[in-house]
């Protein structure tokens, strides 16, 4: 698991992110047919930048929810996805659903497809008629969210948080998809996460470096994985220094 289940996002540090935006339940539908749930938290002006978040494995969790309306305050349109569409439906879960089986049955090409219908609508009038749209994710949506920049969308950049890139299990390992990337990256990191080490960050950057990939990937001395969490007092800085990276990357 990477947020437990009351983790919530950290307050973005700019002007007017105050929490005064709204998100709502959707249903999208892929190229494939999938019919999948999402949240939908739009900025108050149409236009502007858009992301797409990829959350870890349980899914739409409250978390991603919440950030949604916090990316929105922040002036950026955003879409949360399910993964689960095509194996648990679209209805709704609780904390007993057992999100294990259906992890297990997405795969690279299921999850590019589903991004695809989110992406789709961040460009429309409903999503918030994003001009530029971004991908962000964590843990499990960061390897896949990094990966997105291979799948043909059309993307402005990726981000990832604490996403392994080099898992010895991973059929589409971002170390190895990096010369297909078509957009720049940011991954955020925890430098004491024993699940990616900072060997694997380096060989990271290194594929991306050869690839002429831009990129940012900045590793938080000390901070373990899923740091991202507004309880964590002491990881504060590391919080707030990855919300004004992610930011100024999308609104450049």
């Amino acid at each position: 698991m990477c947020h437990d289940r009351d983790a919530r996002p950290p307050v973005p540090p700019v002007a007017g992110a105050a929490g005064q935006s709204h998100g709502r339940a959707i249903v999208l539908t892929a190229a494939d047919g999938n019919r999948l749930s999402a949240f939908a938290a739009t900025a108050e002006t149409p236009g502007g930048p858009g992301v797409v978040i990829l959350p870890d494995v349980r899914g739409l969790h409250p978390f991603y929810r919440e950030l949604a309306i916090r990316f929105a305050d922040a002036e950026v349109h955003a879409t949360a996805i399910d993964y689960f569409g095509r194996t648990a439906g679209t209805g709704a879960r609780d904390d007993r659903f057992d999100y294990a089986p259906h992890i297990d049955k997405t795969a690279p090409g299921t999850v590019a497809a589903d991004v695809g219908a989110a992406v789709a609508f961040a460009r429309t009038a409903e999503g918030g008629a994003a001009n530029s749209v971004f991908t962000v994710g964590f843990c499990f949506g960061g390897t896949n969210s990094f990966n997105q920049a291979a799948k043909g969308h059309g993307l402005a950049g990726v981000i990832g948080f604490y996403g392994k890139v080099r898992d010895p299990g991973d059929e589409e390992r971002p170390v190895e998809q990096a010369p297909s990337y078509a957009c720049p990256v940011l991954g955020l990191f925890g430098g004491a996460d024993p699940a990616i080490p900072e060997e694997d960050v380096e060989a990271f950057r290194n594929a991306l470096e050869e690839a002429e990939v831009k990129n940012e990937l900045v590793v938080y001395e000390g901070a373990p994985h899923s740091f991202f969490d507004r309880r964590y007092e002491q990881y504060r800085d590391a919080c707030q220094d990855a919300w004004t990276r992610v930011l100024g990357f999308i609104l450049e």
